[in-house]
């Protein structure tokens, strides 16, 4: 054990895969552990490497394994998978974290804190809610549907919503009407929590010094200020505010041999959840645009007029990237004035 200098780690729920080797290569141990076995195994061994996959509980047993002593490296999945020898156990696996985690070039994810995993789930937490109120929405819809009652689509106001439901249900039979008033109390009920979930964002918001920060760029709200604070690394970890936006999957997908270029789509392979709230965020901008017919950044106006509108927002969030990178590298508040929406 004295010679350990790596352990790849496979995490499942009740039984883990542990794979040791020396610095040399020389597989020192193969086994598998419960729960309460491998948090034994991490107190015990000396202190070398703790690799694992960045996945469910990754960041849970990467503080309990920083805590025992040990550098810990989590390995995104992808990075993993071109390791694994054939075909595919918790040992293979194992092993090839390990493997991969010795690549001197290889990418780590971050250990997250608690805080930032419990902002995360307050995002998450609100997008089932909205998931399900969409799903119980359209459910109401396709029940009228069947007795010939067509609603209006696009019916933001909830009171609205539930006004023209209860005039088009009058002539339905006693059975459908109740049905349709306990779906409508159950759409109620999750907008009462979407609402308050909306607070407590906001509130969080105002509290961070960071997110204040990041508010005043034109198109970055409470929401997307959160939402950068929660799911993304500390920017420093970035070299440039191009790598940032690479990491958001906001640049273009690169195919290029030969010495020639090729650029196509955005590669979508980034934190998905920043990166639509910042083309949101854009897309305002642009509408906001749009309504007072002024722009004070000609790039953003020549876009505007040579290109769809949906590509002026990506290549927008993009540079609002950028930009989010430099002001919370530097501490700067945004600085192009007249751009606000």
């Amino acid at each position: 054990m004295t010679e350990l200098f790596i352990v790849g780690v496979d995490l499942a729920k009740r039984v883990f895969q542990v794979h040791g080797v020396t610095s040399t290569g020389e597989v020192l141990l193969r086994k598998k552990l419960s729960r309460a076995q491998f948090a034994r195994f991490l107190a015990e061994i000396p202190p070398c490497i703790v690799a694992m996959e960045a996945c469910a509980s990754a960041h849970y047993w990467g503080r309990e394994a920083h805590s025992a002593g040990h550098e810990v490296r989590l390995v995104p999945a992808a990075y993993v998978k071109p390791f694994v020898k054939r075909h595919k156990s918790d040992a293979v696996d194992a092993e090839a974290i390990s493997e991969a985690a010795l690549r001197p070039s290889m990418r780590f994810v971050p250990v997250k804190t608690p805080e930032q995993q419990a902002q995360a789930m307050l995002f998450r937490t609100r997008e089932t809610f909205v998931r399900q109120r969409t799903q119980t929405i359209n459910a109401l819809r396709a029940h009228l549907a069947e007795f010939g009652v067509i609603l209006r689509l696009r019916i933001r106001n909830p009171d609205t919503f539930r006004r023209e439901v209860d005039e088009k249900v009058v002539a339905l039979p006693e059975l459908a009407r109740s049905l349709a008033e306990r779906l409508l109390e159950q759409i109620a009920t999750i907008s009462e929590q979407v609402s308050a979930l909306d607070l407590d964002i906001k509130a969080h918001a105002r509290s961070s010094h960071d997110a204040q920060l990041m508010q005043t760029m034109p198109g970055v709200g409470p929401m997307s200020a959160m939402a950068v604070e929660a799911f993304c690394p500390p920017v420093k970890n970035f070299r440039s505010g191009r790598d940032f936006a690479a990491w958001l999957g906001l640049v273009p997908r690169q195919h290029s041999t030969g010495g020639k270029e090729r650029l196509g789509r955005v590669t979508k392979m980034g934190q998905k959840d920043v990166r639509r709230l910042l083309i949101i965020g854009a897309m305002s901008v642009i509408n906001s645009i749009e309504r007072r017919k002024r722009c004070v950044e000609p790039w953003l106006a020549r876009m505007l007029e040579t290109r769809p509108r949906m590509v002026v927002a990506v290549a927008l969030a993009n540079r609002m990237a950028r930009r989010l990178w430099a002001m919370l590298t530097t501490g700067q508040q945004y600085r192009i004035p007249g751009a606000a929406v």
